[in-house]
């Protein structure tokens, strides 16, 4: 289980608390993956808005692959993290392109599963993810990245709820980088609380 070494502490730590605070819940949930769970963590109250977008994205691009030359993710969570991490790069002089990708193809038109600027085939991509539980999500944009013939190699998630996504990456022949652990964001929660 890797986590990102690239956040500094006192970013780490604001984000930390925005996820405790404003994702974690604590209770009896249904996963998008069918399982159940006492842990639910939806990040888009984080990711959507400014303070928590400025945070995420600078975070998430200290993580991605310095050849990367687009951001990609699986619609509608990782929609604004990939725009965010772009925007963060163009910032820094860096360029990096955001990728969309659709769960089902469009429906009309060019009928495609990739929205963006694509890249020349064959080019690394860096796919994002905001909570990972057994990799599904991120597989599946993985896999639809690879078939229109890009490199992907890495997945970057905000949250990694150590449910065997990391075995499943491996097995893919992905990176799993994790900004914070499931762990670390229910005990910063259950501090809050005290």
């Amino acid at each position: 289980m890797k986590l990102s070494p690239q956040i500094n502490d006192s970013s780490r730590e604001k984000l930390l608390k925005m996820l405790a605070e404003r994702a974690y819940r604590f209770g009896d949930f249904s996963l998008a993956s069918g399982r159940k769970s006492h842990h639910y963590v939806n990040c888009k109250p984080v990711s959507l808005s400014g303070a928590g977008l400025k945070l995420l994205s600078f975070s998430l691009l200290r993580a991605i692959e310095t050849d990367s030359v687009a951001v990609a993710g699986l619609t509608l969570g990782a929609d604004p993290l990939v725009t965010a991490v772009a925007f963060a790069a163009a910032l820094e002089d860096r360029d990096l392109d955001a990728l969309i990708v659709r769960k089902e193809p469009k429906g009309h038109g060019t009928e495609a599963w990739l929205e963006g600027p694509l890249p020349r085939k064959g080019s690394l991509i860096t796919v994002l993810e905001d909570v990972v539980t057994t990799g599904g999500s991120s597989l599946k944009a993985v896999s639809q990245l690879r078939d229109a013939g890009y490199l992907v190699r890495r997945v970057v998630t905000i949250v990694n709820r150590q449910e065997g996504a990391d075995l499943e990456m491996k097995n893919f022949g992905i990176e799993l980088i994790s900004l914070f652990l499931l762990d670390e964001v229910a005990n910063y929660s259950k501090s809050f609380l005290k």
